[in-house]
C-alpha cells in the first residue's frame, strides 16, 4: 500500500483532511489533494495515481462530466463520493468509466475497506498471472493478462481496472455460465449491496470494447435467467 498513489478530489477541506488522516493511518503514504478538477487534472499529468477518490459536487465541473477528461490521463481506479442516490446517477458513474461508489455521509473506514480489497484483488491476479496463460486470444479480440493490454482487431483498447479484471476472469472461464453473484464475488470481493446494476453496466462496458454490435452481442452473451458466458468458438 505504501507505494499506491492516491488522489482524492473534493471541495469540502474537513472530508479530505479525515480521509487523509485515516488513509495514512491505514499504510497509504503517496497522497495527493485537489479541491476542484482543474488541480486534479494537473496532479494527475505529472504523477501517475493507482486510486482516485472523486467528489461528484465540484465548483469548476462535476466528477461525472470531468471523468472523460481524466480517462484521457489516467485508467486509474475510481471511486465516486456523491451525495446522489437515484439508480439513474448510480449508473451514470458506471456508465462513464467509474469503478464503484459510495454515498455521502460514509464511514472513512468503508473507503479504507474498499480500496483494501480492490488491491488484493489485483494482486492476487498480479501473482496468479505468473502462472497462467499470458494471451487470451479470442479471435476478435486478444487480452494479454501480465501486461493488461487489449486488443480488438489488432488495434489497442483502453480498458480501465474494474472492466479489465471482469473481462480477465471471463478469458479465464470461456463458455461457462456466470451467474451475477459469482461475477460480484470474484472481481469486486464483496456482495456489492447486492445491486444488478454493477455487474449489467460492466458487462455493456465490455461489450462496447470487444463485440463489433453491442446491441447484438456474439462473443458476451446473456443467459437468460442464469447469468452471463463468454463464447469461445475454438
Amino acid at each position: 500500500m505504501e507505494d499506491k498513489r492516491i488522489l482524492i478530489v473534493d471541495d469540502e477541506k474537513a472530508i479530505v483532511k479525515m480521509l487523509e488522516t485515516v488513509l495514512r493511518k491505514e499504510g497509504f503514504q503517496l497522497i495527493n489533494k485537489a479541491f476542484c478538477i482543474k488541480d486534479a487534472l494537473q496532479i494527475l499529468q505529472n504523477h501517475t495515481v493507482d486510486i482516485i477518490i472523486l467528489d461528484v459536487m465540484l465548483p469548476d465541473q462535476s466528477g461525472f462530466d470531468a471523468l472523460p477528461k481524466i480517462r484521457q490521463l489516467s485508467q486509474a481506479y475510481v471511486l465516486f463520493l456523491t451525495a446522489k442516490t437515484s439508480d439513474l446517477d448510480v449508473l451514470t458513474g458506471f456508465a462513464i468509466g467509474g469503478d464503484d461508489y459510495v454515498t455521502k455521509p460514509f464511514n472513512p473506514l468503508e473507503i479504507v475497506a474498499r480500496l483494501k480489497a480492490f488491491l488484493r484483488r489485483t494482486t492476487k491476479m498480479t501473482q496468479l498471472q505468473e502462472y497462467a496463460i499470458t494471451k487470451y486470444d479470442f479471435g476478435r479480440f486478444i487480452l494479454f493478462s501480465e501486461s493488461g493490454e487489449l486488443f480488438v482487431e489488432n488495434q489497442p483498447v483502453l480498458c480501465p481496472a474494474q472492466v479489465y479484471m471482469l473481462l480477465l476472469y471471463f478469458c479465464k472461464h470461456p463458455n461457462k455460465i456466470l451467474s451475477k453473484t459469482e461475477l460480484l464475488e470474484a472481481v469486486w470481493g464483496f456482495d456489492h449491496y447486492g445491486d444488478d446494476n454493477t455487474v449489467a453496466v460492466h458487462i455493456r462496458r465490455i461489450r462496447e470494447r470487444i463485440e463489433q454490435d453491442p446491441s447484438n452481442p456474439k462473443l458476451l452473451i446473456t443467459v437468460r435467467g442464469l447469468g452471463y458466458k463468454l463464447v469461445r468458438t475454438s
